[in-house]
């Protein structure tokens, strides 16, 4: 046995690190913790070991999600034609580089989505049984969003599918588990961190998009075209901070929320680089970044402005 047949077969725990895209798991650690901070803010209930299951429950899901796409997008042959990877796009390198096979990482997702059900049960059985539709669902877009036939990427809906998932669903799901009751406030409470995870997928797709094309993954940036979504990322990023305001004006947030108001400056900056570079992928990298980094502050500022307002 060779040592690169070896190494094929026994990843390290690294390399798995790296094909679940860890250092993204912000995009379901932040609406998690916001939606237990909401559900404090209206019902002064917290359960630490309900909510670090939720947690783990999510991460798995997320994880299995990440690591489904890599493997339907290598199917497809997308990432094997993608020449504008960065670490913000394209799928991880490791199917495509042949240090994991196609079948583990497929097995792998399986042992996730199953984890990540299996532990939805048990907060069923503690909580109420409304978790499983919504985890039904999370899994759903998360197998979905590339699998062929279905394919909601390539059908126009897998945006509006994740920015769904990864807003409002998950913090709707944790208000449940954290009070027991499901009721529209926490969607709508949830509605910026979707806007702006979906923002993440959104702007991620614009180095993707020539590839994407040539394979059939018709999402919204192939089908508009860089200048057009550029403008489009602009129009959405600025309706994700009016929102916080009508969110505030409906009194669903306290004013303490207002807070996360203040990454609107960064935004600013990132809808500069977007409109000014959207064909220049290197220095497109710049608003890549910034938009992950502004998901992760308005999620952080919205939840302490949350969690402030019961003691202020």
């Amino acid at each position: 046995m060779t040592a690169e047949t070896q190494r094929r077969r026994r990843p390290g725990l690294k390399v798995w690190f790296l094909e679940m895209r860890a250092p993204f798991f912000t995009a379901t650690i932040i609406p998690t913790v916001f939606g237990a901070a909401f559900a404090w803010h209206e019902s002064s209930l917290f359960d630490t070991p309900l909510f670090l299951l939720t947690l783990l429950g999510v991460l798995c899901l997320h994880a299995g999600t990440n690591i489904v796409n890599d493997y339907f997008d290598y199917k497809s042959g997308t990432d094997r034609i993608n020449k504008n990877r960065s670490p913000f796009n394209g799928g991880s390198p490791f199917v495509v580089e042949g240090i994991l096979t196609p079948k583990q990482v497929y097995r792998a997702a399986m042992a996730l989505f199953a984890t990540g059900a299996i532990i939805g049960i048990i907060l069923a059985l503690s909580t109420s049984f409304l978790i499983i539709p919504l985890g039904v669902i999370g899994i759903g877009f998360g197998y979905c969003y590339t699998a062929p036939k279905v394919h909601l990427a390539a059908r126009g809906v897998g945006e509006i599918a994740v920015g769904l998932g990864f807003g409002p669903l998950i913090v709707a799901g944790t208000y449940l588990v954290m009070t027991g009751e499901l009721t529209w406030s926490p969607f709508i409470a949830g509605l910026p961190i979707g806007l702006l995870i979906g923002l993440v997928l959104f702007i991620n797709e614009f180095p993707d998009a020539e590839a994407d094309g040539e394979v059939g993954k018709s999402h919204w940036v192939v089908r508009m075209g860089l200048a057009k979504a550029a403008t489009w990322y602009t129009g959405l990023m600025t309706l994700t901070f009016v929102t916080i305001v009508l969110l505030w004006a409906s009194e669903i947030y306290p004013a303490m929320a207002l807070i996360g108001l203040l990454p609107a400056l960064i935004a600013a900056r990132a809808i500069s680089t977007t409109m000014r570079n959207h064909n220049q992928f290197d220095k497109l990298i710049n608003a890549q970044a910034k938009t992950v980094q502004i998901h992760a502050l308005v999620g952080t500022l919205l939840t302490i402005g949350l969690v402030a307002s019961e003691y202020l």
